[in-house]
């Protein structure tokens, strides 16, 4: 019985095709086009005109995944994402760091509007950073994830994928460019390069159709103030003391320590915070 309905129908896309009646045929609901923006996905303004201009929505997409591939640390890779995260945290939405290679840099971030009141930054091994992405990605009290997992395979970015899904939640992965050369269910993913004065964006992916040509987007002045070394634009190794919660200048972090379990309560950073 299966077997004739799947030729009855592959006999009626047959005859659409033969007929030329292709635009009749791509309105089924059966059949998903490529350059198609799914209908329940939100953006966020990224606060870069250009940036904004060649993506679907005109901004990031919320309740999907964006991989960000930078040439290498310390080029201005959150500069990038600074306007929308200030926007959401100004609006006192949870913005969660995990995982991230140096403790982000006080100063800088709250010179560029975000709030730290609402910035987690949440230290977590290579085997925890993914599990604890998932679990803030999925609780719904995050505005945005920013991740930084050493290596993840299809099957976990799928997981964290449907996460963010459900979370309807930003979610951002920062990875080697070698991880590039891999498929990923992510909806965006941008290669990230240093030009001159410039933060030189390649579009690789992005779901719902794009433009091949590079962006450049000028530098926040902001972020190149008050540096430690090369990583020093937003991050440094001694920008936070102590280990809950540390101040540079005035300027203060929550610091949260992951703990994988596959028994853990799914609390939400906002309930780890208050603990």
């Amino acid at each position: 019985m299966n077997t004739a309905r799947s030729l009855h129908r592959s006999a009626k896309t047959g005859a659409a095709l033969a007929s030329g009646d292709l635009d009749t045929l791509l309105q089924r609901a059966d059949i998903w086009r490529g350059n198609r923006s799914p209908q329940h996905t939100g953006h966020v303004a990224t606060g870069h005109v250009a940036l904004d201009e060649c993506l679907p929505g005109g901004g990031w997409p919320v309740g999907a995944l964006t991989e960000l591939f930078p040439m290498q640390p310390g080029i201005g890779e959150l500069s990038l994402l600074m306007p929308a995260l200030a926007t959401l945290s100004q609006k006192e939405h949870w913005i969660a760091c995990i995982g991230a290679p140096y403790l982000p840099y006080p100063p800088a971030l709250a010179a560029a509007g975000l709030c730290l009141a609402h910035l987690l930054v949440v230290e977590a091994s290579a085997r925890e950073c993914l599990w604890a992405t998932e679990q803030a990605l999925r609780s719904g009290a995050c505005a945005a994830v920013l991740a930084w997992p050493e290596a993840a395979d299809d099957r976990a970015l799928r997981r964290l994928q449907l996460a963010a899904e459900e979370g309807d939640t930003l979610g951002f992965l920062f990875r080697p460019t070698h991880a590039a050369r891999h498929a990923s269910p992510a909806a965006l993913r941008l290669a990230l390069a240093p030009g001159d004065d410039a933060l030189v964006v390649q579009v690789l992916k992005c779901r719902g159709g794009w433009s091949r040509s590079a962006i450049h987007l000028a530098r926040t002045k902001d972020f190149n103030h008050g540096g430690h070394g090369e990583h020093g634009d937003i991050h440094g190794q001694n920008a936070v003391s102590g280990v809950e919660h540390g101040s540079t200048r005035g300027a203060e972090l929550a610091v949260l320590r992951a703990h994988a379990s596959a028994h853990a309560p799914h609390s939400s950073p906002a309930q780890e915070a208050e603990k």
